[in-house]
C-alpha cells in the first residue's frame, strides 16, 4: 500500500526497503509559490472562470525576432551537439563586452555559461559556502535562495534592504551575502552609496558575494538604464559571483540561459562543478545569446518602458485605497504593497486573503509569506504579464480592498 513520507516529500512504501526512501537532504528543498497558485488559478479556469494572472514572473513578450532568426539558424546549421563547458566563445566575448557598459572589467576566461541563472546561482552556493556558515539573504526575497542555502548544510539570514541592517546581521560565521536588486518580490534596490558602503562591508568582514542582477537592465527611473553591481568596485571582483541570465531583459524564458562571472580563483573548480552537473550549454541556445546582447536593443527598451507604464499605472491605482501602502518599485516587473492595515481590519491572514482574492475576484497574486518572514503582510504583483490582466487585474485589487474595508 503506498503511503506518503511527509517529513521528506518522497513517495514511499509500507515495507519499504532503506534504500528507498531518498536522501534526507530533500528535505531541506522548497519549490516556488507561484507555480502552486498558477496551478488553482488554471483548475478555475477549467471551470469556465476568468482569472487576470499577476502571479508568474515570466515576460509575456515575444524575444526580439534577430534572436529567434539566430537559434533556429544555428538548429538549421547542426549545432546541436556538445560545446565548451564554459561556453561558446563568442558567447562570453559578448558578455565581456555586455558587462563593460556596466561598468565592470570581466575577462571571458573567468566566465562560465549556464542553463539559466538559477543554475548560476546554485553553482556559485555549492561552490562557496560550506556547513555551518551563514549566508546573508534579502527577506522577503527569491525563495530559492534559502532553499539552496539549507541544502548546503548553513543557515540563511534574512536583511531589509538596507546596508545598516546587514551590517547588523554579520557574525564570525557569515560567509557569503546574497544580494539582489532590483529585487524579487518587491522591486526595490541599492543605490550608487549603498553599493560602496555594502562594498566596504565585504572587504571588512572578509566575506564573498553572490549578486543575482537578473532584472539589472529592468530599472525604471535610473538614467543608466542599469543598476550598479558591486563587482564594479576596485577590490571586489576577485570576491563576487556575478549572475545575470537572459531570461527577464530578453524575454528567453524557456531558452535557459544565464551565466556566471567568478573569480578568477574559483573559476577552473566551478566548471568542473558545470561539468559533474550539465556538461554544457546548448551551443543554439548560446547562439541566440549572441545575438541578444550583440544586436538591436529596441525591444528591451520598449519592454522596460512598457513596464514602466504599468508600474506607474499600479501604483496610482492602489494609491489611498483603505489598507494599503504600496511603495513604487525601482526595477524588475513586481509591486510589493503591504496590506498590514487590511489584515488587522478584517482578522485575515495574507494566505487567506490572497485566495479570497482568487475566488471571489479572479486574480491570482501571491502571498508575501512566500518570500520570507519579512513579506508576512505582503501581496506580490507581478505586471509582466498579458497586458489586460494587469489592468482589469489591478482594478480587481482596488475593489476588493476598497469592499472589505465599507
Amino acid at each position: 500500500m503506498a503511503t506518503t513520507n511527509l517529513d521528506n516529500h518522497i513517495p514511499t512504501t509500507t515495507r519499504e526497503a532503506p534504500h528507498s526512501r531518498g536522501a534526507s537532504r530533500l528535505a531541506s528543498l522548497s519549490g516556488e509559490g507561484a507555480l502552486d497558485v498558477l496551478s488553482r488559478a488554471r483548475q478555475l479556469e477549467a471551470q469556465g472562470r476568468r482569472v487576470a494572472h499577476l502571479e508568474i514572473g515570466e515576460p509575456q513578450f515575444a524575444p526580439a525576432p534577430h534572436i529567434v532568426e539566430a537559434a533556429q539558424r544555428a538548429l538549421a546549421e547542426g549545432d546541436a551537439r556538445y560545446g565548451p563547458p564554459a561556453g561558446l566563445p563568442a558567447l562570453r566575448g559578448a558578455i565581456v563586452d555586455a558587462l563593460a557598459r556596466r561598468g565592470v572589467s570581466a575577462s571571458a576566461e573567468s566566465l562560465l555559461v549556464t542553463p539559466g541563472a538559477k543554475t548560476a546561482v546554485f553553482y556559485a552556493i555549492l561552490a562557496t559556502v560550506n556547513p555551518g556558515d551563514e549566508v546573508l539573504l534579502p527577506d522577503p526575497g527569491f525563495p530559492i535562495y534559502a532553499s539552496m542555502t539549507r541544502f548546503v548544510g548553513a543557515t540563511p539570514v534574512g536583511y531589509t534592504l538596507d546596508v545598516d541592517d546587514i551590517a547588523s546581521k554579520i557574525t564570525p560565521r557569515t560567509r557569503v551575502i546574497c544580494l539582489n536588486a532590483p529585487n524579487n518580490p518587491t522591486g526595490g534596490t541599492f543605490t550608487q552609496r549603498d553599493v560602496d558602503r555594502l562594498g566596504d562591508l565585504v572587504l571588512q568582514h572578509d566575506l564573498l558575494v553572490v549578486s543575482d542582477e537578473i532584472y539589472g537592465r529592468i530599472v525604471f527611473d535610473d538614467p543608466r538604464g542599469f543598476t550598479p553591481s558591486i563587482a564594479s568596485l576596485p577590490g571586489l571582483l576577485d570576491r563576487t559571483i556575478l549572475v545575470d541570465g537572459f531570461s527577464k531583459a530578453y524575454a528567453m524564458t524557456g531558452y535557459r540561459l544565464g551565466y556566471a562571472l567568478l573569480p578568477r580563483w574559483l573559476i577552473e573548480r566551478a566548471t568542473v562543478l558545470a561539468v559533474n552537473g550539465h556538461t554544457c550549454t546548448p551551443p543554439f541556445v548560446q547562439r541566440a545569446g549572441v545575438a541578444a546582447l550583440t544586436g538591436p536593443q529596441d525591444a528591451v527598451h520598449a519592454m522596460v518602458a512598457e513596464l514602466k507604464r504599468r508600474r506607474d499605472l499600479i501604483v496610482a491605482k492602489l494609491r489611498g485605497v483603505p489598507g494599503v501602502d504600496c511603495p513604487t518599485p525601482a526595477g524588475a516587473f513586481y509591486a510589493f504593497p503591504d496590506v498590514s492595515g487590511a489584515l488587522r481590519a478584517s482578522g485575515l491572514t495574507i494566505r487567506q486573503l490572497a485566495d479570497r482574492l482568487l475566488t471571489e475576484r479572479g486574480v491570482a497574486l501571491l502571498p508575501g509569506t512566500g518570500f520570507g518572514a519579512g513579506g508576512a503582510t505582503g501581496l506580490r504583483i507581478s505586471f509582466a504579464g498579458v497586458a489586460d490582466d494587469v489592468t482589469t487585474g489591478i482594478d480587481a485589487v482596488a475593489d476588493f480592498f476598497t469592499a472589505l474595508a465599507a
